[in-house]
């Protein structure tokens, strides 16, 4: 074989190449649609069926898994990259290869973390951020149990980062519709053998001892041979309400409300053994 048929054959090579990835990147371009959300929807059945098992319904790990939501390693990789986990695995880790999905699932479901990392392009909501303020903490009661920057309760969740990694859609869908929401503990009542009870949130419980947080954030610590009983709450303490309780318009405030924060927020601490 010549010199110039090879230059010839590796042209070619090169320039189908480059046509797939401009392909490929005209694709990724295109407006949102209705096929985007339901291929939002394809990607969370998928992740809950796959991926939920080791790495959480939610994303943020488990003993089994790392977290894949917030963590720094996991978000500064592109589409792309993660794509390449998901479709050949990481070899030498738990992580398996995943290509017996298929293309169009892996997509999915790589769309979806991003949903979940707060990095989808779903524009945020025409809400009025002051108005979901004035919801938060007082129609909608929110700061009895949730903190947004140092104000607020001590038995949920601290909102003041949520929105980094969650989008308005994501965030939307927590609030107004139970079935979206990830698994959370609820009210734990310790009762004393005096009758006396201490109502909160478990932060610490082995086979002898039970620590609650009431909703004033004071810690209870108890032996458990010193109680009469241990009543556990069923569910999520989240009311399930907000979606008839609030108008569209107020939900739409509520969310741009926790968008701001989210932006005006100061980004989590670095660990000091992390890699730059």
């Amino acid at each position: 074989m010549d010199l110039r048929r090879i230059v010839n054959k590796s042209i070619t090579a090169l320039a189908g190449l480059f046509l797939c990835v401009s392909v490929s990147f005209s694709q990724r371009q295109k407006p949102r649609s209705p096929g985007d959300d339901r291929s939002s929807s394809t990607g969370q059945q998928v992740f809950a069926s796959n991926c939920s098992g080791c790495h959480g319904l939610d994303g943020t790990g488990t003993q089994r898994a790392p977290n894949i939501v917030t963590s720094p390693q996991v978000q500064k990789l592109s589409a792309e990259e993660i794509h390449r986990i998901v479709f050949d695995g990481i070899a030498g880790t738990g992580m398996p290869a995943f290509r017996r999905l298929g293309e169009p699932e892996i997509r999915a479901v790589t769309s979806y973390l991003r949903i979940l990392q707060g990095k989808n392009e779903t524009s945020a909501l025409p809400g009025n951020p002051q108005n979901g303020k004035t919801i938060f903490f007082v129609v909608g009661g929110c700061s009895g149990c949730h903190m947004i920057a140092g104000k607020g309760g001590f038995i949920a969740p601290d909102l003041s980062t949520y929105a980094q990694t969650h989008s308005a859609d994501h965030i939307k869908s927590a609030i107004a519709d139970p079935t979206q929401r990830t698994a959370q503990q609820g009210l734990v009542t310790a009762v004393g053998t005096d009758g006396q009870r201490y109502e909160g949130i478990v932060r610490n419980e082995d086979n002898f001892s039970l620590q609650l947080q009431s909703t004033d954030g004071a810690f209870h610590f108890f032996s458990k041979a010193d109680l009469k009983a241990i009543e556990r709450a069923q569910g999520s303490m989240m009311p399930s309400d907000y979606g008839s309780k609030l108008s569209k318009t107020q939900l739409d405030d509520l969310v741009s409300y926790l968008l701001s924060v989210g932006k005006t927020a100061a980004s989590p601490r670095k660990p000091a053994n992390e890699d730059e």
